[in-house]
């Protein structure tokens, strides 16, 4: 399964950035964003036990979501993501090194950039996605004018400072997807929550739809 295969298939193209989720929460979690309908799970870098998280998750739904790693800054992190399975590797910053390595190993790729020198370095590299980060200082606008330069081929997504009372701006400013962060879970958030937020998430994509 690729992301174009997971996008084709009518899955939202929403992102749910799991910053700060804890292994022995991860499944209960995951479980209740894949039943909301979102299919693109990442657990950060900088979570606690981040692989054991992405492990876990992959081995339950990678069958039907994509499951992955996010700030991911180095050559060494995104080998640990291929070895327990990740799928999609997202990154904050734009480091050629990191996005070619993740493009050797096959992995989906979602680098961050801010400028078009990033994103053309992104590119570059291997990526046919790329991440504007973060979004919400720059807006809807900004993705526009820089989609303008950009391949036809490479999607944009938008993240920071979005949610389910943005996700209609975004798409209509000429993002592929956004990847939601605080406004979908924070730490401590129980499953429940997580998952009424992710069917608001998706009930909001299908109205941009209408």
């Amino acid at each position: 399964m690729t992301m174009d295969d997971l996008l084709a298939d009518g899955a939202p193209p929403i992102a749910a950035i799991l910053r700060g989720i804890r292994p022995e929460e991860a499944l209960d979690v995951a479980a209740a964003l894949v039943e909301a309908g979102i299919r693109i799970l990442e657990v950060p870098f900088n979570s606690p036990d981040p692989l054991d998280s992405i492990g876990a998750m992959q081995r339950a739904f990678g069958d039907v979501a994509m499951i992955g790693g996010g700030t991911v800054l180095s050559v060494e992190s995104v080998d640990a993501l291929h070895g327990v399975g990740g799928r999609i590797m997202v990154t904050p910053n734009t480091d050629p090194a990191v996005i070619a390595r993740g493009a050797e190993l096959g992995l989906e790729l979602l680098p961050g950039f801010m400028t078009p020198s990033e994103a053309f370095a992104a590119i570059k590299a291997g990526a046919r996605r790329i991440k504007l980060f973060p979004a919400a200082r720059l807006g809807p606008a900004y993705v526009k004018a820089v989609k303008d330069v950009l391949p036809k081929h490479v999607g944009v997504w938008a993240v920071g400072g979005t949610g389910a009372d943005t996700i209609g701006q975004w798409l209509a400013g000429g993002c592929e997807g956004i990847g939601v962060g605080g406004a979908l879970y924070r730490p401590g958030d129980d499953a429940a929550t997580v998952g009424q937020r992710g069917r608001d998430l998706v009930a909001a994509w299908k109205a941009t739809l209408a």
